[in-house]
C-alpha cells in the first residue's frame, strides 16, 4: 500500500491503523511535511520515504522506486477520507483474475455529504465524459483509492508528477488494453484542508492539468 502525504499528522495514524493486517507493506511517501506526519507514520509501522519535489505523482513515483515484488499495489490518500478497511473489495477482482486495475468510485458509492466539493464532482464528471468521448471509457470517477497489478503499472511507465496521476493511469489502462473495473466505495470528509480542492489555485491547476493530459493523449497516444 502506498500513501502519498503532506502534513497529515492528524490523519495518517488513523489511516495506517485501519489497514488490514494481511497487507505486506505500507509505504508513506512524504512530500515535504512540516509537522509530525513522518514520525507518526513510522511509529504506526510504515516505511517512510521522502520526496522533496512537490506533487502527488512525484510522491507516488518515489514510493515505487522501492524494491517491489508485490503482486498488487494499492494507492490511498493520507487524509482519512477513504476507508482502508474496505480494501479487500478493491484487490479481490485482481486476485480472482477479473481485472488488472480496480478503481474505487466515490460517485457510485456512499459519499458523505460535503465530502466531495462541487468543483470535484464537476471535474470528475467532465474528465470521465471526455474519456468516454475519446476512448469509449465507462469511468465515473478519478478516485485515488485504487488497486493495480504491479506488472500492469510497470507497463504504463507513469510520468505525471502532480495533479494528473490518476487520469494518466486510467488513460494508459485504456490505451494498453489493461482490464479495469470500478467498484463503489465509501467516502467521508477528510481530516484537515485539501491541498488541491481546498484552494482556488489548487482547483484551477488540477483542472488545467487533467484536461491538458486528456487532450495530449487524445492527440498523441502513448507509445
Amino acid at each position: 500500500m502506498i500513501i502519498p502525504c503532506l502534513n497529515e499528522e492528524k490523519a495518517i495514524g488513523k489511516v495506517i491503523g485501519k489497514i488490514p493486517v494481511w497487507v505486506d507493506r505500507i509505504i508513506v511517501a512524504d512530500n515535504g511535511s512540516e509537522d509530525q506526519t513522518c514520525d507518526i507514520a513510522r511509529q504506526a509501522g510504515a516505511l517512510v520515504v521522502l520526496e522533496p519535489q512537490k506533487g502527488y505523482g512525484a510522491a507516488c513515483l518515489r514510493a515505487l522506486k522501492e524494491p517491489h515484488d508485490d503482486a498488487v499495489i494499492v494507492f490511498i490518500d493520507g487524509d482519512y477520507s477513504d476507508y482502508p478497511e474496505d480494501m479487500a473489495e478493491l484487490v479481490t477482482p485482481i486476485l480472482e483474475g477479473k481485472a488488472q486495475m480496480v478503481i474505487g468510485s466515490r460517485v457510485l458509492g456512499q459519499c458523505e455529504a460535503g465530502a466531495l466539493t462541487v468543483q470535484q464532482r464537476f471535474g470528475n464528471w467532465l474528465a470521465c465524459r471526455l474519456m468516454t468521448l475519446f476512448w469509449s471509457a465507462s469511468f465515473t470517477d478519478l478516485g485515488p483509492f485504487r488497486a493495480i497489478e504491479m506488472t500492469a503499472l510497470q507497463k504504463m511507465e507513469m510520468q505525471d508528477q502532480d495533479y494528473g496521476w490518476t487520469v494518466e493511469m486510467q488513460i494508459k489502462a485504456l490505451h494498453y488494453g489493461i482490464s479495469s473495473v470500478e467498484i463503489p466505495v465509501r467516502y467521508k470528509k477528510r481530516i484537515g484542508v485539501s491541498k488541491v480542492s481546498g484552494t482556488i489555485r489548487g482547483t484551477i491547476l488540477a483542472g488545467t492539468k487533467i484536461l491538458g493530459l486528456i487532450g495530449k493523449y487524445a492527440l498523441f497516444p502513448p507509445k
